[in-house]
């Protein structure tokens, strides 16, 4: 099968299984207009499933066919080429970190596409230690602020397998403390909760450090599992100036 008859056969299914119900259903999760066909993720699950085991599908083939799908238009094309890489996750170089981090520029521009970067497939990258940490830096400062959100989303698997690093990192990801886009704020206040729930002592410390400049949003994510009495101790001394 040749990428170009991939993404018509994902195209083909994808029109097949629309439902309206479920654009409408799923609408709500996502801010401003949802293009999408209404397929569920079991639906997509099982037919990425199929196409794994289609003679001819390689990640070659994949990742040649995944740039038309995520710069379309509909939801869900994006997701299967997603899901697709993924299920080829044991074979994984430092090309295909290269090729994913194209696609950025691509089509990647909402928080489910980011976030199944950043929670599934990124993390291989790390775990089996094809790239460093210190890869990722760049995209610290992309333009993309869905790139700059997958950083810290794909460094919760890594600290939960290598605690010791959470203090490391926290210069690393200072950079984020300050971004002016609210989905990085969520990415790096959801990091933050669940260093803290690692290493409450270092993450305090260092929430403490920017309780007066950060936006509050990472906050809210980041202190959201503590005890109110300590969820007190983030609050700004002085409210900001408008």
């Amino acid at each position: 099968m040749t990428p170009d008859n991939l993404a018509v056969a994902i195209r083909t299914f994808c029109m097949q299984h629309a439902n309206e119900a479920n654009v409408k259903k799923y609408s709500r999760f996502f801010k401003g207009e949802y293009n999408a066909y209404g397929l569920s993720q079991p639906e997509m699950q099982a037919e990425v499933k199929t196409l794994r085991q289609t003679d001819g599908i390689t990640l070659e083939t994949v990742l040649a066919a995944a740039p038309a799908l995520i710069a379309a238009e509909k939801y869900e094309e994006a997701s299967f080429a997603l899901l697709l890489t993924d299920a080829f996750g044991k074979q994984f170089s430092r090309k295909t970190f290269d090729t994913i981090a194209s696609w950025y520029a691509i089509g990647i521009t909402n928080w489910a596409h980011a976030d199944t970067l950043g929670m599934i497939i990124l993390p291989k990258f790390l775990l089996q230690h094809i790239v460093t940490v210190e890869e990722f830096r760049p995209w610290l400062q992309a333009k993309n602020p869905f790139q700059r959100r997958s950083v810290p989303v794909t460094l919760i698997k890594w600290i939960k397998k290598n605690p010791g690093e959470i203090t490391s990192l926290f210069p690393f990801l200072d950079i984020l403390m300050q971004d002016p886009v609210r989905e990085v704020h969520q990415g790096i206040g959801w990091y933050l909760r669940e260093a803290w729930k690692l290493n409450p002592e270092a993450t305090e410390a260092f929430l403490l450090q920017w309780k007066e400049t950060s936006p509050r949003l990472i906050f809210q994510y980041a202190c959201e599992k503590m005890q109110p009495e300590a969820k007190a101790r983030f609050k700004r001394s002085q409210p900001v100036k408008k």
